[in-house]
């Protein structure tokens, strides 16, 4: 498993935790380990991903949060 897949596991599995404390304990801890020295530094592949984004919204291509919620559930219970 490489790094990017790593961090795309965290990412996906840090935006299903809903509960502040474990979260908060996870921030301090990469706080230990990483800290923000100015501009984040994209690929040209994320800076690809964020103009896509930004097109769709645009375009009113997207789902709102409740939306996104009842899809997820709807995976889930399949």
């Amino acid at each position: 498993m490489t790094s990017q897949d790593i961090k795309t596991l965290l990412h996906e599995s840090i935006e299903n935790i809903n509960d502040d404390d474990f979260l908060l304990v996870i921030k301090q801890m990469l706080d230990r380990k990483y800290t923000v020295s100015g501009e984040p530094v994209l690929s040209k592949e994320q800076i690809q991903r964020i103009d896509e984004a930004k097109e769709q919204v645009r375009n009113g291509s997207f789902l709102t949060n409740e939306q996104a919620d009842k899809l997820v559930e709807r995976w889930l219970n399949e």
